[in-house]
């Protein structure tokens, strides 16, 4: 079954298509016709349109009588992530467990070494930025690949502000809270400056967010 969330946002012919193709683990274009009740030509365009932004692997095989080969597709490796993984829950039970078997401290000693590779992993990126400013647009920018929703704003006049509206370990965050300021740490390593984190509450219309607050070059 597809994450609940991909089930509301994806076309349902879409939705057909790639069920049939897990279960299967491959379909020439007829078959998969047939199983999702289309037209041939219709399924081979919405198979193109999958295949164009990663989710399907297209290949031929030879028919079985004489004729052209078919074109046959099967699900890519991106198409794992519209499917259900272990996700937070797991993750909170596990350190749960760990708790449990080698003392309450074992999730921060966790917490504490998997932001110390963080940081290590992305040093040698932010270290040739030449400004402040670049170094916190690269910043976000590698913060957004590894899964947070983030804007970087620069005023001259203001702190240079990272504001970030979505971070995946923020239910962690909400148990573990001595993440928090390892993170905050590792920000504050990463580009050689102090750091202010607010959590800003978004009132009746705006988002809620966390703000990461550097100062200006006249501030440091």
């Amino acid at each position: 079954m597809l994450l609940p969330v991909f089930q509301d946002l994806i076309k349902p012919q879409w939705r057909a298509i790639l069920g049939e193709l897990k279960l299967s683990g491959g379909l020439p274009v007829s078959d998969l016709a047939r199983l999702v009740g289309a037209s041939y030509m219709a399924v081979k365009q919405q198979c193109e349109d999958l295949k164009k932004i990663g989710y399907l692997d297209r290949s031929r095989l030879p028919r079985k009588v004489v004729g052209r080969p078919e074109i046959f597709y099967s699900l890519s490796a991106k198409s794992d992530a519209l499917f259900p993984q272990a996700g937070v829950n797991f993750t909170l039970d596990l350190l749960e467990e760990l708790k449990a078997l080698l003392g309450d401290n074992t999730p921060d000693k966790l917490f504490f070494q998997h932001f110390q590779r963080q940081q290590e992993k992305w040093q040698p990126l932010l270290s040739k930025a030449p400004s402040l400013v670049e170094k916190a647009t690269k910043l976000a920018a590698l913060r957004e690949k590894d899964g947070c929703y983030v804007r970087c704003k620069f005023d001259p006049g203001n702190a240079i502000r990272i504001e970030e509206f979505h971070n995946p370990l923020q239910r962690i965050f909400e148990c573990y809270p001595r993440a928090i300021a390892m993170e905050l740490r590792m920000i504050e390593q990463l580009l050689a400056t102090r750091v202010t984190r607010r959590e800003m509450d978004g009132g009746r219309t705006g988002q809620p967010r966390v703000v990461f607050e550097l100062p200006t070059l006249g501030d440091r």
